[in-house]
């Protein structure tokens, strides 16, 4: 682009005026500023490569050069970062967070502490802030853990549940129920 004025300032600093209304600043410690002839985009290049661009709308791009990082901040606040291993975290202006892994789980992280978790293989994890768990298998198995015990159900309707001491019961989809000890001795078998 064609310059149409150029002032250096005592600081060492030096502005130029393009004939296009761009303007472009040079910092002596070599980072530059460019301000667009809308005079509302703005990039500032850092001189440890670092990007920093303002848009129109008041969305700002800052990427990370060492980190090989984008964090874009939106008008509405909503920040998005994007890392290097491809994974990409949203954090939205009422406190939840949105992460997507390079493997393609996402991991939502609620403001009130509850978490979800979706894998590739469309298996549901949910924790609660006591702790307590629930999977969801994509089998249609549901399995549920609290500080007391695991239990997992499955889609006939079957129960086993284990519990913190080591007992076992299992409820069938029959109407069957057998409990264990800790040691595997069968307690009681109700046999249809």
């Amino acid at each position: 682009e064609e310059i149409e004025r150029e002032t250096t300032y005592p600081d060492g600093k030096v502005e130029q005026v393009l004939k296009n209304g761009c303007h472009l600043v040079f910092f002596p410690n070599g980072t530059w500023k460019k301000v667009g002839s809308d005079g509302k985009t703005v990039t500032i290049t850092f001189f440890n490569g670092d990007v920093k661009q303002v848009m129109p709308d008041q969305t700002v791009i800052y990427y990370y050069a060492d980190a090989k990082t984008t964090h874009t901040t939106y008008s509405d606040g909503l920040e998005v970062l994007q890392f290097s291993n491809g994974q990409i975290e949203k954090h939205y202006p009422d406190g939840k967070k949105e992460i997507t892994f390079p493997d393609q789980t996402i991991k939502n992280l609620f403001t009130d502490g509850q978490e979800e978790s979706i894998l590739p293989d469309g298996t549901i994890v949910r924790v609660q802030p006591d702790g307590s768990k629930t999977i969801e298998f994509n089998n249609g198995q549901r399995e549920l853990h609290t500080s007391q015990f695991k239990r997992r159900e499955y889609p006939d309707g079957s129960v086993k549940t284990v519990y913190m001491n080591g007992q076992q019961e299992t409820k069938y989809g029959s109407g069957r129920v057998r409990v264990k000890d800790k040691d595997g001795n069968i307690i009681m078998d109700t046999k249809l």
